[in-house]
């Protein structure tokens, strides 16, 4: 299971934009990188085309797991995630490994099992 999902708010712990926070948009889980706007910008120059205009473009690029850091949404800090299964139903759960109280509360997204 992967310890952060789009929407979290995350810290950046190294690289040019080290000390910055955003929120992920997108997770890559087979590359384990995730993307969050407005951070990693490089310049990218793209020739004209019949179909779009030539210039230089500001894009993100993704981020590797291993340079964010999580910020739990209940105690503010930057934390790692453990894992717990809820009581009666099995369910896997991430919590804050500082303040031991659950990171999804309230946005539990039921899967369907496919026969």
């Amino acid at each position: 299971m992967i310890k952060l999902k789009a929407g979290d708010k995350v810290k950046i712990t190294s690289g040019k934009d080290k000390g910055r926070e955003g929120q992920i948009e997108r997770i890559f889980p087979d590359k384990k990188m995730a993307l969050i706007p407005g951070l990693n910008i490089y310049k990218k120059h793209l020739k004209g085309m019949p179909n779009q205009k030539g210039g230089i473009y500001d894009i993100p690029k993704p981020f590797d797991f291993s340079k964010i850091a999580l910020i739990c949404p209940k105690c503010g800090k930057v934390t790692r995630v453990s894992f717990s299964n809820l009581k009666g139903t099995g369910e896997k759960i991430r919590i804050c490994a500082k303040c031991k109280k659950e990171i999804d509360t309230g946005k539990s997204v039921k899967t369907k099992k496919i026969k």
